[in-house]
């Protein structure tokens, strides 16, 4: 059954041209997510759909009576009611079902009214509607019934926006960014109900979790083309990857017959017959096929740190509270050279406090944090970018260098840099006020990078940003040489980029796991309660009881060795392969031999290593 056809769409602003004559259905019971970078119009689109803003040609056809509920990036509440009070002030239908039920109770003469309005509470299970607002209002940690919105943050907004458009169960829920300012227990919550709701969603998300668990369809909107995948996300990232492999292959073969063609072109007189200009005419055709080319604008961040000494960032007894609650009790850690390490845990444990201290813009009660001589940090925020009015994207990036230094001697100058981060050269000269959210967040990390830090902190990064820019800094954090410490809700970005998590439990207690957030689930979904009691009790490393033998320091060096043997083998297959691309001299040809030597016996060794640890576990 269509719910809602999205026909012939566009929209510009002024030469910008966002999209131009998009198609797409939503069907009952589809749950789709809608993919594109930022700044192509994700949001537009959800605000045409949603009446919020209009097309400038096409049209929206909805089916007669569709209910639709809207979950955006600016929900705009009465700030002089209650949490409770937001809730009864709904658009609700179950809401009008249960006030045309208490009316029929005032007029009992008329049995047919009563009858009817008996009925819909059956249907509409408006029996238990107290019992079900409260539930999701409580998993969204709103248990403050009469507290006044206006006393809110903005997390907690955010929560009663998604909290009001799940009680209301539309035909079609419409969600942008749903599980931003949720923690990890909320997402999984979330996650696991609209698993198991048969509930008709249309969503824009960076939750690559999510787009796996929950959606069975993708839309994703490239270069002005609208792209169907019917499935997940892993389903989404198979059948790409196939379809530009193919669109690769046809580009190949019209730059072939372009080379054909053109050497004909070249040869013929000037008179052409009827024949040869038809010729002349596909030429054309295959010419502009040739030189087309993929738009993926793929980042090679190679920014060359400073060096780090051995002495990096130290936490002595240190002790850290506000009132009765304990963020910190006699914490002792010293960090080590390319650690990389996730910190996850409830809101309010202390996290963000966590991080003031170890950069030390915050002091602890009791103890010391001693940085070593050489550490440099870059600290990206949530707080985001400072705007001046009027100020342009090159400018802002220029505040804090014109170049940053990248690996062999090269450099890059800023507007090159913001180029590698997607911004091309008409982009850099917008001023900052025009980006959208996620463009903005893009600039800010450019600027904390550009400062060339050898201490990489980021306290949600993956915020607004759009899954092809989360994938660029994944890569480059994959190569990152310093240290990293990461706090973030988006559980697919901690499994590929961490070693091992910090755990923030509350109440002082942090807990050190030798593992990404994958392997978290997995031991809590396993490990028994007395064990969970113990480890909790002593403040002792996490560990499976039946399989892991290894000590701390043995678990993080055999998650890095797999990274390294990976990283050693591209390194040498690709030194094998230069002989049949490029011409070498006899001096080159025996550097490079015993380069590819060096690579082979370190790859021996760490998988001796690895092997000396794998047995270790398997016992």
């Amino acid at each position: 059954m269509n719910y809602l056809s999205v026909e012939n769409i566009s929209k510009s602003y002024g030469e910008r041209v966002l999209f131009d004559n998009i198609s797409f259905g939503i069907n009952k019971d589809q749950k789709i997510a809608f993919i594109a970078k930022n700044g192509t119009g994700k949001s537009t689109i959800l605000n045409i759909i949603t009446n919020r803003d209009q097309a400038d040609s096409g049209q929206i056809v909805k089916r007669k009576e569709l209910s639709i509920s809207f979950l955006s990036q600016d929900d705009i509440f009465d700030e002089t009611l209650t949490i409770e009070e937001t809730i009864f002030a709904s658009d609700n239908q179950t809401l009008k079902i249960i006030q045309q039920y208490e009316k029929a109770l005032e007029n009992p003469e008329d049995s047919d009214a009563y009858q009817k309005a008996f009925d819909l509470m059956d249907q509409y299970n408006a029996w238990d509607f107290e019992t079900q607002y409260k539930q999701i209002l409580f998993k969204l940690k709103l248990e403050q019934l009469d507290k006044k919105v206006s006393l809110l943050s903005g997390g907690q907004k955010k929560r009663l926006a998604l909290a009001t458009i799940l009680i209301s169960k539309p035909d079609l829920l419409i969600l942008d960014e749903p599980t931003n300012h949720l923690d990890l227990e909320m997402i999984e919550w979330l996650e696991a109900y609209f698993k198991k709701e048969n509930i008709t969603l249309f969503m824009v998300t960076h939750d690559r979790f999510f787009l796996e668990r929950v959606c069975n369809e993708i839309i994703e909107l490239e270069n002005g083309q609208l792209y169907n995948y019917k499935g997940n996300y892993s389903y989404y990232l198979e059948k790409k990857e196939a379809r530009v492999a193919a669109a690769n292959t046809e580009i190949g073969k019209a730059k072939n017959l372009f080379k054909k063609e053109l050497d004909w072109m070249r040869r013929q007189p000037k008179a052409r017959t009827t024949k040869s200009k038809s010729r002349i005419d596909d030429f054309y055709q295959i010419k502009e096929k040739a030189h087309s080319r993929r738009k993926d604008h793929i980042m090679e961040l190679e920014i060359n740190m400073s060096r780090l000494g051995n002495k990096v960032v130290e936490f002595h007894n240190v002790y850290k509270a506000f009132g009765d609650k304990k963020i910190l009790d006699k914490y002792n850690y010293s960090f080590i050279k390319g650690e990389r390490i996730g910190i996850i845990g409830k809101n309010g444990t202390g996290k963000s406090t966590f991080l003031n201290m170890l950069t030390g813009t915050e002091k602890p009660d009791a103890g010391k944090v001693i940085t070593g001589d050489t550490v440099k940090f870059g600290y990206y925020t949530q707080k985001g970018i400072n705007i001046k009015p009027g100020q342009k994207v090159i400018e802002v990036i220029r505040e804090y260098g014109d170049y940053i230094p990248l690996s062999k001697g090269r450099k890059i100058s800023a507007s090159q840099l913001l180029e590698r981060f997607l911004f091309d050269k008409k982009k850099q000269y917008d001023q900052v006020e025009k980006l959208s959210g996620g463009e903005r967040k893009r600039l800010y990390l450019c600027t904390v990078l550009i400062q060339n830090p050898n201490f990489l902190i980021l306290d949600e990064p993956t915020n607004d940003l759009d899954i092809v820019t989360l994938s660029v800094l994944e890569n480059f954090l994959l190569d990152y040489p310093g240290c990293l410490l990461v706090v973030s809700h988006d559980r697919y970005f901690m499994d590929k980029v961490v070693d091992h998590l910090f755990i923030f439990r509350g109440e002082g207690i942090i807990e050190d796991f030798p593992g990404n957030y994958s392997d978290f689930r997995s031991y809590e979904d396993s490990a028994s309660p007395v064990a969970k009691n113990v480890a909790k009790k002593e403040k002792i490393s996490w560990k499976k009881e039946t399989k892991v033998q290894l000590s701390f320091n043995e678990q993080k060096e055999y998650n890095r060795l797999e990274k390294d043997i990976q990283k050693i083998e591209k390194e040498k297959t690709a030194l094998e392969n230069s002989f049949a691309t490029k011409e070498y001299t006899p001096e080159e040809i025996q550097e490079v031999t015993k380069k590819i030597k060096q690579l082979g016996d370190a790859m021996d060794e760490k998988e001796m290593r690895w092997f000396e640890l794998s047995a270790k576990l398997e016992n």
